[in-house]
């Protein structure tokens, strides 16, 4: 699975560099949701990192390793987590693959609602962001309760 979601990831922006120019917005459909060829060298939603794209680098590799520890450590949870976890990693790689590559993240998904227009996005991303829902369903359905006490 994480394989098929990184290469996804790298088919899908290999597609928008070599089908659109940079900032080339094609709608998908009109006035919700568009393909528009953007880059990105800082963090999710544009935010730049303190001490630069080489430090990014160098913490998006970390962070991958604490990913796949907690992956391995993890392998005998419920499916929720194991998915959850997989789902991160395989984003997580994805825009690495671009940190190292190019130094920057292409992004090509662009949603829109009259006026609110989200920040453009990759399947990576999506992944990341999935990932993230199935550990808080997890958490909120399946998740060992602790009694609140009161001291």
């Amino acid at each position: 699975m994480i394989a098929a979601i990184v290469a996804l990831d790298q088919w899908s922006k290999w597609m928008v560099k070599t089908s659109y120019d940079l900032y080339h917005s094609e709608p998908i459909i009109q006035g919700f949701f568009h393909f528009t060829y953007v880059t990105n060298d800082g963090m999710a939603f544009g935010l730049s990192f303190p001490g630069g794209k080489q430090i990014l680098l160098f913490v998006t590799l970390i962070l991958t390793g604490v990913i796949i520890w907690m992956l391995w450590k993890e392998k005998n949870s419920h499916n929720l987590i194991r998915y959850g976890l997989s789902f991160i990693l395989a984003g997580a790689i994805g825009n690495m693959i671009d940190r190292m590559l190019y130094g920057k993240v292409v992004d090509f998904l662009d949603i829109m609602i009259g006026d609110f227009h989200w920040y453009i996005f990759n399947v990576a991303d999506s992944a990341v962001t999935t990932g993230m829902i199935l550990f808080i369903l997890h958490t909120i359905f399946i998740g060992e309760k602790k009694p609140i006490t009161s001291e």
